[in-house]
């Protein structure tokens, strides 16, 4: 069989995901026995930093545990192929063509030029601002904890913010940090950062300090509707539920869990409150935010912002009866548009089978399996409190869920689906819609 990059990229993350499950299995990784299925369910959470838990971190993983889960989800967060190229070139041995087009593929359709030069920037940006949020985090945890828990679990948090991981060793995620500024700001921008992805912020570094001329397109549509959902988000939760679950909390309490619960839902899975007791519509909004995700380019999930964005676009253009899909002044070529609606068919129709397989083998609520399987896909981590309950074949769906969604619908289908040779077409004929 042929190694295509896709095939490398799959086989790669499910490599590490099998070796991240061994390791939690082992004594040494846990306070009390574990299945191997929720070992491996784990391992695949963390790898791709979905967040989704059936044990708790804090306290049924051993600090070993929890280092193994903190190495997995920076491994998953960046990349496994960013490492491996990066480990190879500091070895001095030149990086395959595979290698390369993989992790092209895997941050971004635009091209990059130096490839060493590429991922050294990667690094400096992911680890600089995992650097500093840990040392903002820090400030605040050694406040309640001793100083050697305080800098792991700061160092942990960061990490698995910019990651949009989710993974927390409190018990109660970040519930307990609900009203504090430091902790809420900080840990949304490390989403916002992780998130936006890599070419957007490098763009706009760009702008900013060499005075270029213009953002490109890519950037331009990433940073606007990632404004616009942080900000349609916040104004909507907030006056929703000031009077229902928030009803008991301050002002500032308010404000912070509206924009906290706007931004986390964009893959990074920590809450600030219980997100059990939000109410109906408030559930079905952060589902819909679970579905965009985040960016191309970044450590998070979903069909991506300008996955959205060009599905929307394409509707307007259909609308307005335009020859071409256009936006700040520029078109956008029909293969594109191709990709995102078929990613937004297929992102669709595997969160309705993979419901419709959990309302089979389970026995909750259709919200809450709509919930719970929209996060696993999203590679977002919130849940109603029913991942724990889950049946063995649930674990196993949501499992599956969470690989599709981290290594993207996309490369399962290039992997799963062979290329028709040869080039020809049948004569048209019309077929009647609507």
């Amino acid at each position: 069989m042929k190694l295509t990059p896709e095939r490398l990229l799959v086989g790669t993350f499910a490599g590490v995901i099998l070796a991240g499950s061994i390791l939690l299995s082992l004594p040494a990784s846990n306070r009390k026995p574990i299945s191997y299925v929720d070992s491996l369910f784990t391992s695949t959470s963390a790898v791709c930093v979905t967040g989704l838990i059936v044990k708790n971190t804090g306290v049924d993983f051993t600090l070993f545990g929890q280092g193994i889960i903190l190495l997995l989800l920076q491994l998953g967060g960046l990349g496994i192929m960013t490492f491996s190229s990066m480990i190879l070139l500091l070895a001095g041995r030149k990086v395959s063509f595979i290698s390369r087009a993989t992790l092209q593929q895997s941050f971004s359709p635009i091209g990059f030029g130096n490839f060493s030069s590429f991922l050294k920037n990667i690094l400096i940006y992911t680890f600089s601002f995992e650097f500093l949020g840990a040392i903002i985090l820090y400030t605040r945890f050694s406040t309640r904890f001793s100083p050697i828990y305080s800098i792991f679990a700061s160092i942990f948090h960061s990490v698995s913010a910019f990651c949009n991981a989710g993974f927390s060793t409190f018990s109660d995620s970040l519930i307990g940090w609900r009203g504090d500024i430091v902790v809420n700001l900080t840990m949304v921008f490390l989403i916002i950062l992780g998130g936006l992805g890599f070419f957007a912020f490098w763009d706009v570094k760009e702008k900013i300090l060499r005075r270029k001329k213009r953002l490109s397109l890519h950037s331009k549509i990433v940073l606007w509707t990632t404004a616009l959902l942080i900000g349609v988000g916040f104004i909507l939760i907030f006056f929703i539920e000031k009077g229902r679950s928030f009803s008991s909390f301050t002002s500032l309490e308010k404000i912070l869990a509206s924009l906290f619960q706007s931004v986390t839902p964009r893959t990074a899975g920590f809450n600030t409150i219980n997100i059990s007791l939000l109410s109906l519509p408030t559930l079905i909004l952060i589902i819909g935010f679970m579905f965009i995700g985040a960016s191309p380019g970044s450590t998070g999930g979903g069909v991506k912002t300008t996955t959205a964005f060009l599905g929307f676009l394409s509707l307007r253009k259909i609308l307005t009866k335009k020859e071409q899909v256009q936006i700040f002044s520029r078109g956008i070529k029909e293969e594109i548009i191709e990709r995102a609606l078929v990613l937004l068919l297929f992102f669709f129709t595997f969160h309705f089978l993979a419901t419709l397989a959990l309302s089979i083998t389970e026995k909750f609520s259709f919200i809450q399996l709509a919930f719970e399987e929209m996060s696993a896909m999203g590679t977002v981590g919130l849940s109603l409190g029913i991942t724990p309950k889950l049946s063995s074949f649930g674990k196993i769906i949501i499992i599956i869920s969470m690989f599709v969604g981290r290594v993207g619908p996309l490369t399962i289908l290039s992997v799963l689906v062979r290329r028709s040779k040869g080039k020809f077409s049948f004569p048209y004929e019309d077929v009647m819609i609507g």
